[in-house]
């Protein structure tokens, strides 16, 4: 059902079986996909490319123009996967160079007043708390939770599993499969239960990434040596993989660490 009290630009592309509502507001050079839900005053603007089965509630901005000093008014993307949840007042920006784009992927839980800055990327199966903020340039691997009032500055990246508490503000990159709190931000702990519960990840894996996450946090080492430990004592998963990975290619810097 499409209202006609809502405005469609005449070259928006819309799939089938899809729900607008009135007073939302679809601009030009727009695509949305199969089964998606456009709630009252929500605004789909230029340069938005939207998949399958997402709902985008009132008052959300979608596409938005980045705030951004070094845009000049170049087309620029934002994509959204399939299967997302986009609540009140969201502001997503598009990117800010042209041939770039701001990338939504599928099954993430967007809550209100959540904003998404430009050129950030967010993986698969993300939930976002009630007043979040990324800047610019940020990234989120799937399955990564950021409680209600999280700041993240520009370029950060946040591992999978990783878990921050409400109001922390990360100035550096937040590793996999850990829990962040206070501020300043520091690790909390592993997220072992909702690995466990969650994910399915095995005891003897949770184990094993606690026993890493001690070598680099609470073994009074240097960074580089904690590495070292992790790959000659713990034996090689995917996880412990993508962990080493993770901090190895970190160009910030990880929380918490201060040798």
């Amino acid at each position: 059902m499409i209202s006609p009290l809502a405005y469609i630009d005449s070259s928006a592309k819309i799939g089938k079986n899809v729900t607008i509502h009135p007073f939302a507001y679809i601009d030009k050079n727009v695509e949305i996909g199969d089964n998606c839900t456009i709630m009252p005053y929500a605004s789909i603007l230029d340069g938005t490319r939207m998949g399958n089965n997402n709902i985008v509630y009132q008052a959300a901005i979608v596409g938005a123009a980045p705030q951004d000093f070094k845009f000049k008014g170049d087309e620029t993307l934002l994509i959204i996967g399939d299967n997302n949840t986009i609540r009140e007042k969201v502001i997503i920006n598009r990117a800010t160079n042209k041939g770039d784009s701001t990338v939504i992927g599928n099954g993430n839980f967007l809550l209100e007043g959540v904003h998404i800055a430009h050129d950030t990327y967010i993986g698969n199966d993300c939930i976002l708390g009630n007043g979040t903020k990324t800047a610019g340039n940020c990234k989120l691997d799937d399955k990564a939770i950021l409680g209600s009032g999280v700041i993240l500055k520009h370029g950060c990246h946040v591992g999978s599993w990783s878990l921050l508490r409400d109001s922390c503000r990360a100035n550096k990159d937040v590793p996999p499969f850990i829990v962040a709190a206070h501020n300043p931000i520091t690790y909390y702990g592993i997220n072992a239960v909702l690995m466990s519960k969650a994910g399915g990840f095995k005891d003897n894996i949770v184990d094993d990434i606690a026993k890493a996450y001690r070598q680099i946090y609470q073994c009074g080492t240097s960074l580089e040596n904690a590495l070292l430990r992790i790959k000659e004592l713990i034996p090689e998963s995917p996880a412990i993989k993508y962990l080493i990975n993770f901090i190895e290619s970190s160009d910030k810097g990880i929380i918490g660490i201060t040798i």
